[in-house]
């Protein structure tokens, strides 16, 4: 695994296409050591096929996205849970 990697907020672009809000501010909390935090806050590692998101704290893989021509592939396995707030109907 190499040490280069970026702030979550890399993801912006291609949640978007997925989620219809930003999930940068979404929460989740890992499996690995239960620290919760943003999306925004994860370490990204976008040297490979995908993107890989991981724990700042324990670098336990959150969740990656793997983007195709017509399609995403996404895995939340490292996530107990995801929080998204909702917009109001208003």
């Amino acid at each position: 695994m190499s040490d280069a990697w970026v702030d979550g907020n890399e993801l912006a672009g291609v949640l978007r296409e997925i989620f219809t809000m930003d999930m940068t501010t979404a929460r989740g909390r890992c499996a690995g050591c239960g620290r919760t935090g943003t999306v925004g806050e994860t370490r990204v590692y976008d040297h490979a096929a995908g993107l890989v998101a991981r724990c700042p704290h324990c670098e336990a893989v959150l969740f990656t996205v793997v983007r195709a021509p017509d399609r995403a592939f996404l895995s939340l396995s490292g996530l107990t849970v995801l929080e998204m707030a909702i917009p109001s109907a208003e």
